[in-house]
């Protein structure tokens, strides 16, 4: 009986740390917001996510939780990140967006980084129900997928847009004496690249100009000299490529080695990266590039102090304010639900105007028409120079010499 008893005594106390250690561990996770993060951290779109990405969510978590955490009904709750690499593998991608709802069970999930990404991963981000803001990612097929997605939302434009906005600037240096009409065009063979090498085709043809090198090269490709050769040879007067963060640095580097001898010349992704204005310097003046910021703004000051007070890296001067944009609309959202309900959270986004560092933004059939399009270096500073509905754009300059 004694024997018993002590049994019962122990089963009894057992029992009880057991159901105390499960309510603390309850009590722990449900003090907290999980937020999953995947994106490149090795493979070739790695260079622009630790500039674009990767700080950003840093920065937004650790301003977050300095505030006290995300104010909820229940609550204010700190945030948990959780974070993969998909190395620039569409298939790792997937995987770690599987692993982070059925496994780490995280409330919410940073979009991709990139376009073909962001659509590559819709259909998962659907089917566990997260709200995908698409920083990093522009489309032609935009309200296509926002119709197949009802929780997918764009902030960076389209294809015809950003296509729309050089074909502008060069039409304008047309005109004014600056360049003549033979364009070298070059584009990297994802989709990002091809969709925007499809868009400029027919709108440079129809604004006068003729195309006289069109040539496409794999992500990834290790040497681009061939290429600029090619270019140079077809004796353009403007050039532009339709590029990813490694071959925008590699491009430049040709061209300054060929002396490529064009007064417009335009890259895409990672022009406005300090790093390649710390990598040429004054060769650079003049260069066009994807994007752009109007740095004289005072939200944009404030937000490119902090980013480089707690990340201790640079804002660049496009998507960085884009991804922290909608890291804001995400907080705003979920705050203004009161919960972690992702259902909810979405229709908020949908219904609702947000304050974010770029103005108000609010989406329209999942889609903020509220972006720059083109900027340029000028006098070691990216400067917005053409923008659908942004104000603070100033005026192009011709390239000088590369030396």
């Amino acid at each position: 009986m004694i024997r018993r008893t002590l049994l019962k005594v122990c089963a009894s106390t057992a029992m009880a740390a057991a159901v105390g250690l499960t309510m603390t561990l309850g009590a722990h996770a449900a003090d907290t917001v999980k937020i999953g993060a995947v994106a490149p951290k090795t493979g070739p779109l790695a260079g622009g996510a630790v500039v674009t990405q990767w700080p950003n969510v840093e920065l937004w978590v650790k301003q977050v939780n300095a505030r006290g955490g995300l104010k909820l009904k229940d609550g204010q709750k700190k945030i948990e990140l959780i974070e993969y690499d998909d190395k620039t593998n569409p298939a790792e991608h997937i995987k770690a967006v599987q692993r982070l709802a059925t496994q780490d069970k995280v409330d919410f999930i940073v979009a991709p980084f990139g376009t073909g990404f962001n659509i590559a991963a819709a259909p998962i981000y659907a089917k566990y129900g997260y709200p995908q803001i698409a920083v990093s990612a522009i489309s032609d097929k935009i309200e296509e997928l926002t119709q197949r997605y009802p929780n997918l939302f764009f902030t960076l434009g389209t294809t015809t847009s950003f296509a729309e906005g050089v074909r502008d600037i060069l039409v304008k240096m047309k005109n004014d004496g600056k360049i003549g009409n033979k364009i070298a065009m070059v584009n990297v063979a994802d989709a990002f690249g091809i969709e925007l090498a499809d868009a400029a085709r027919p709108l440079f043809k129809e604004a006068g100009f003729e195309i006289v090198y069109d040539k496409s090269y794999p992500l990834g490709t290790p040497d681009l000299s061939p290429v600029m050769k090619g270019a140079k040879a077809s004796n353009p007067d403007a050039f532009v490529a339709w590029s990813y963060p490694p071959d925008t640095f590699a491009l430049a580097e040709q061209a300054i080695i060929e002396n490529l001898d064009v007064k417009a010349y335009y890259s895409a992704v990672a022009t406005c990266f300090p790093a390649f204005g710390g990598k040429f310097g004054s060769k650079i003046n003049g260069v066009l590039g994807a994007g752009g910021v109007n740095v004289s703004s005072d939200k944009m000051q404030a937000y490119r102090a902090a980013h480089k007070e707690i990340t201790g890296k640079d804002a660049d001067y496009w998507a960085s304010a884009n991804t922290y944009v909608s890291l804001q609309i995400l907080e705003q959202a979920i705050e203004g639900v009161g919960s972690l309900d992702k259902e909810a959270v979405t229709q908020y986004i949908k219904d609702n105007t947000f304050d974010t560092i770029m103005g108000d933004i609010k989406f329209e059939n999942q889609f903020s028409n509220k972006f720059w399009t083109v900027g340029q270096w000028q006098d070691g500073v990216f400067h917005g120079v053409s923008s659908v509905n942004v104000d603070g754009a100033l005026p192009v300059i011709a390239k000088g010499g590369w030396n």
